[in-house]
């Protein structure tokens, strides 16, 4: 039998078990298309067939996440029956093994967002851990991951799960899972749950009915009680708001901010109209993430037509916050994950005391944030790339007597409370807007804070430079500059060179005190390069990137 042929088998295999019509027409038109007479038609569709059934959709730390489509390489309920089986195989592992209390009793609390089929993933996820034995607690319609994560262990349950893909192209969807603290999970436990969803057939998970005993829905008063803890985020609730400009970015995050906002005593927030309710379709942006070029395009017209004081924006699952302010000529500037989080830190250590504070934020942020708080007298911690080190770093000082007052990383995740131990762009939101308010009400601007923390400290300058590579080329290249690393960038000699395994990160240190990081990504097939450097231009930065970029083997 032919390798194709194999294929065939496999896909059609895949049909007989899919439960939706709409992915089994798809698949079929793909085999068919597979047979065509037209060799770019046919090559075209063996192409897709084959990245489809090559393996199976891999369970990291950021859990899974793909494009909809059939086939165990993609997003569907299949590969979502596989993944909560695996999730349910390790909890009961755990309870066996005494490292999980009653976890079955306890059970998983599951929300979605508003993408395609979300709804169906969360359904499949109670239905299969149901069956197991395992109780489960579903939030009503479409919640914000911060609503889920926060109330993990308000209900103590076991685990958390929410499927999003929170900033990923339109086409995908995703599998997040959290742990009893409300932090998500860490090696090794995703490898743990890995292993244990590779020992479940996809196309034959039980299913418990819908209505089964095992699953529990809830009511909106969790979202009632997570919007009740925002007033306690501020710490000058006694200063008056200013106009925020808001976008949802097509999301989930609209109406819990607005609420939020309520409770924190500032007026609702001006919302970008076109992206305010959730649609699966994300009819205005290419990319929902903050961070990418154009996103927040309508929401700096809105901030500029309404005269708001600050822009703000949500990633679609809300757990990321974009900012952008005014400038001195009337326009506006987004700033990077790094300046809003160096405007945090200055005004939470400003307005909070104990030499137990601690921050932390992770290797490729801004060093910055540890000379400020060494500055304040307080802890700073730097750890691995990804939130759930952060939220890992929190419990672990918790136990040392260290009180978390910001955790940040430089890819739009704060975290401004000690709940939950995930980022959280809404609470983060409703203290920028303090921030906001402050300054004005202090006459300054925001870049004039901006401008006060670089006086004392220095102008940091960071830049950051992607190289689209298949993973295990992305790889493959961070390890040769491990094992080989250059003697300059660009005309800068390379003066210290360290390692960081956990975090698949190398660091170069060249000459003048530049800072150059380079990792494969997390969830994308890309390495990301990362820069700093103090009074540089950031136009010489972006060199020293491109050279580094351009020892890149061909992909």
């Amino acid at each position: 039998m032919s390798e194709f042929d194999e294929i065939i088998d496999a896909a059609e295999a895949w049909n007989a078990a899919e439960p939706d019509e709409d992915l089994r027409v798809e698949l079929v038109d793909l085999v068919e298309a597979a047979r065509s007479d037209d060799p770019e038609e046919r090559a075209a569709a063996r192409s897709d067939l084959a990245q489809r059934f090559s393996g199976r959709l891999q369970f990291g730390t950021a859990g899974l996440r793909a494009a909809v489509a059939a086939g165990p390489m993609r997003m569907n309920r299949l590969v979502v029956r596989q993944a909560a089986a695996g999730l349910g195989r390790w909890l009961l592992d755990e309870q066996a093994a005494g490292r999980i209390d009653r976890a079955a009793e306890r059970g998983v609390v599951i929300a979605h967002d508003a993408r395609r089929k979300s709804d169906l993933f969360a359904l499949d996820t109670a239905r299969v851990l149901a069956a197991m034995g395992i109780r489960s607690m579903l939030h009503p319609g479409v919640q914000p991951t911060p609503v889920l994560a926060w109330s993990i262990t308000g209900l103590e349950a076991a685990a958390g799960v929410v499927v999003t893909a929170s900033h990923n192209p339109p086409a995908d969807n995703g599998y997040k899972v959290f742990l009893e603290t409300g932090s998500q999970i860490v090696s090794p436990v995703d490898t743990q749950i890995s292993a244990c969803i590779g020992a479940f057939d996809p196309l034959a998970v039980p299913l418990a009915q819908e209505d089964d005993h095992l699953i529990r829905r809830l009511d909106l008063s969790w979202q009632e009680a997570y919007v009740a803890s925002i007033p306690a985020v501020r710490l000058r609730p006694e200063v008056p708001g200013v106009p925020v400009a808001y976008s949802a970015m097509h999301g989930v995050g609209a109406e819990t901010i607005e609420l939020a906002f309520a409770a924190a005593g500032f007026e609702p927030p001006i919302p970008v109209v076109e992206q305010h309710l959730p649609d699966a379709r994300f009819p205005t942006v290419a990319f929902p993430n903050p961070e990418e070029p154009g996103a927040m395009d309508l929401l700096l017209e809105t901030a500029q037509e309404s005269g708001a004081a600050i822009a703000l924006a949500n990633d679609p699952d809300a757990d990321r916050l974009g900012v952008a302010i005014p400038t001195d000529d009337g326009g506006w500037r987004k700033l990077s994950g790094d300046e809003i989080g160096w405007l945090f830190a200055d005004h939470i250590l400003a307005n909070t005391t104990g030499d137990d504070r601690l921050v932390v934020t992770t290797l490729v942020s801004s060093s910055l944030l540890g000379r400020m708080a060494a500055a304040r007298g307080v802890h700073a911690e730097e750890t691995f790339t990804g939130f759930k080190w952060i939220g890992k770093i929190a419990t672990e000082r918790a136990a040392i007597g260290q009180r978390f007052v910001l955790g940040y990383e430089q890819a739009l995740g704060y975290l401004v409370t000690d709940r939950p131990l995930d980022k959280d762009g809404i609470s983060a939101a409703v203290l920028m807007a303090e921030i906001a308010a402050c300054a004005a009400a202090d006459g300054v601007t925001l870049q004039g804070r901006l401008d006060a923390i670089a006086d004392e400290f220095g102008r940091y300058v960071t830049a950051e430079l992607s190289v689209r590579m298949e993973p295990a080329a992305g790889a493959a290249w961070v390890d040769d500059v491990e094992a080989s690393p250059p003697a300059t960038v660009g005309d800068r000699a390379v003066e210290s060179v360290s390692t960081y395994p956990e975090a698949g990160l190398v660091r170069l240190m060249l000459d003048g005190g530049v800072r150059i990081q380079i990792r494969p990504s997390g969830t994308e097939p890309k390495v990301k390069l990362y820069g700093e450097g103090v009074d540089i231009d950031v136009a010489v930065l972006d060199e020293l990137l491109a050279a580094l970029a351009a020892t890149a083997p061909a992909n």
